[in-house]
Order: C-alpha cells, then sequence, then structure tokens
C-alpha cells in the first residue's frame, strides 16, 4: 500500500499511478493507492471534485446545460453512488471479503475522478458524444474488473458476480431515478 502521502497532491499523483496500473493490469496497482482513513478521505475528496467536473466540466470549454441539469445531475450521481457502494458492502459480506470494501471504495472513487477528468478532455477535443461514451465504457469495464481483481483480490466467479451485482443495481437505481426527477426545463 501507498506510504501516507504528504499532501493530496501527491496522493492524487499516486493515484494516477494506480488508475494506469489498473488499465494496464498490473498486479503492483495497489501499491499506488493509500488505504487507511486518511486515503479514504482523500479519495472522498477526488470523489467530490469527479462530481463537479461531472456537473460543470462542460462550462470550461463553453458548453451550456440547461438551468437544473447540473443539480439534477449531482443528486442523480449521489444516488446511483450510494447504490453501488451499498450493494458492493452487501456483496462482500456475502463473500465474506468486507476486508476489500475500503479498498475497493478508495480505488473507485479515484477512479471516477480520472475518468471524468478523461470523459471531460475528449468532450473538449470535440468527439462525438457516442463515441465518447464506449471509449469511457470500456475503460470503466477493464479498471472495474481489475480492481475487482487486483485490489479486491476476488476469483472470477465472485469478480463476475460483484460487477454483475453493480450492473444491475444501477440500472436498476437509473431507471427509477429516471421516472421520478421532473426534468430540467429548457434553456
Amino acid at each position: 500500500m501507498s506510504e501516507n502521502s504528504s499532501s493530496f497532491f501527491d496522493e492524487l499523483r499516486d493515484a494516477a499511478r494506480g488508475f494506469i496500473a489498473l488499465l494496464l493490469g498490473n498486479r503492483q496497482a495497489a501499491t499506488h493507492f493509500d488505504f487507511s482513513q486518511r486515503g479514504l478521505a482523500g479519495s472522498f475528496i477526488a470523489f467530490l471534485l469527479a462530481s463537479a467536473l461531472g456537473a460543470w466540466g462542460g462550462h470550461l470549454f463553453g458548453l451550456q446545460s440547461p438551468p437544473g441539469a447540473a443539480t439534477q445531475g449531482l443528486i442523480v450521481g449521489a444516488v446511483l453512488f450510494l447504490v453501488q457502494m451499498g450493494v458492493s458492502y452487501l456483496v462482500l459480506r456475502q463473500m465474506g471479503r468486507l476486508d476489500g470494501f475500503v479498498p475497493f471504495l478508495v480505488a473507485d472513487n479515484w477512479v471516477t475522478l480520472f475518468t471524468s477528468i478523461a470523459a471531460l478532455l475528449l468532450l473538449g477535443l470535440g468527439g462525438p458524444n457516442d463515441i465518447i461514451i464506449i471509449a469511457i465504457g470500456i475503460v470503466v469495464i477493464v479498471v472495474e474488473v481489475n480492481i475487482a481483481r487486483l485490489i479486491v483480490t476476488l476469483a472470477p466467479l465472485q469478480i463476475a458476480m460483484f460487477i454483475g451485482a453493480q450492473l444491475v443495481a444501477t440500472v436498476i437505481g437509473m431507471v427509477l431515478l429516471g421516472g421520478s426527477l421532473p426534468a430540467p426545463p429548457p434553456a
């Protein structure tokens, strides 16, 4: 595990290395993350930054969104995050692997920040939205499988159950939220 970093920026740098290691499937990926309470707090800061980038990052490139869309996006993101974490906790508890919950949470929060940055940069380059979504989706799947494999150290069938449960819960959450939130007013 990473030594306690002296600053958030050191932790950010180490987590970026961990993200690249996860993307490449490097078995040393876990050494780049800080799984202490301090590291967990830092990962939540990273998640909050990712949420802010998702909500308002497009404004950096002159993209406007309808009034209320950013707030609605933050609410949906927060609820889906809680659903994903709850399901992850329950599945890991069922597997007898709660020891992997904090490492999963730390790595997943940092990965969320780096994928948000990548999506924003791709959006800024003006790429078609469908291509951006597919590219980011592939990166997310690869990294999430590698978090389960290299950080939480689950067996292949456990990885399938862990990722599958998260996907099902997220889809159900999106369907339920999609029907319960009002559409933002037109711009």
